[in-house]
């Protein structure tokens, strides 16, 4: 029985019998893949639909996003006006950052040159911007305490300014740390210098937005600016 019954699983009829029911399972698998794969198909379709339902819904869909929000600015002309009448401003930037780029390229391609600085560290304004002033290095406790002097940092930059500059720009980032008096020395800069322009990051907004520094720094009403 034991040597009839292992002969008989290697008979051709028990082969095609095996061989049937190896491919009635694969079909039966390629038939549920086929389905599955239609199924996520469709709810990936329909999670699409619905997704663009609801950006149309939410906000609406506008230039900006086909070529490019950052690419999108019809205000250029008036900040370029702006800053040749006001010669000091405070912008207020988006938080994700970026978009001030914009607007300090075009100012480079007017010709002019420009000095970043940071609020933080800076010290008093007037003096590090138009005076000789010391500069004391860390000693870390084992060197004496020395005191290095530093020429006018924007008289440095005008000297060194090329024939066909236009002028500099004081970029200054992180100016709503400053306080009410040193912002308004900031605003009246221009004055001191004719050539200097400064732009002051004095906060965030949802959009790129600026004022002029002298309103912000209390010098001058929003109807007088």
């Amino acid at each position: 029985m034991l040597a009839s019954a292992s002969l008989g699983c290697r008979t051709p009829t028990c082969c095609n019998v095996h061989q049937q029911t190896r491919n009635n399972f694969m079909a039966k698998t390629q038939n549920n893949n086929d389905k599955l794969m239609m199924a996520d198909w469709r709810g990936k379709q329909c999670n699409s639909k619905k997704s663009s339902r609801v950006v149309k819904c939410g906000g609406g869909i506008g230039l900006g996003d086909f070529i490019g929000g950052d690419l999108v600015k019809l205000d250029i002309g008036r900040w370029l006006s702006d800053v040749e009448e006001h010669k000091a401003l405070a912008i207020y930037t988006p938080h994700e950052g970026g978009y001030e780029g914009r607007y300090l390229s075009r100012l480079q391609r007017q010709g002019y040159y420009f000095l970043d600085l940071t609020a933080r560290g800076l010290g008093d304004p007037e003096t590090t911007l138009t005076k000789v002033h010391p500069v004391c290095p860390p000693h870390l406790g084992k060197q004496p305490i020395a005191r290095w002097y530093f020429p006018p940092e924007v008289d440095y930059r005008l000297e060194a300014l090329p024939p066909n500059a236009k002028g500099l720009v004081v970029w200054i980032i992180e100016a709503k740390v400053l306080s009410k008096a040193e912002l308004q020395f900031l605003a009246l800069l221009p004055t001191l210098r004719p050539n200097v322009r400064v732009i002051a990051e004095c906060g965030n907004w949802r959009k790129f937005m600026w004022k002029p520094l002298s309103e912000i720094a209390g010098l001058t009403t929003s109807q007088e600016a």
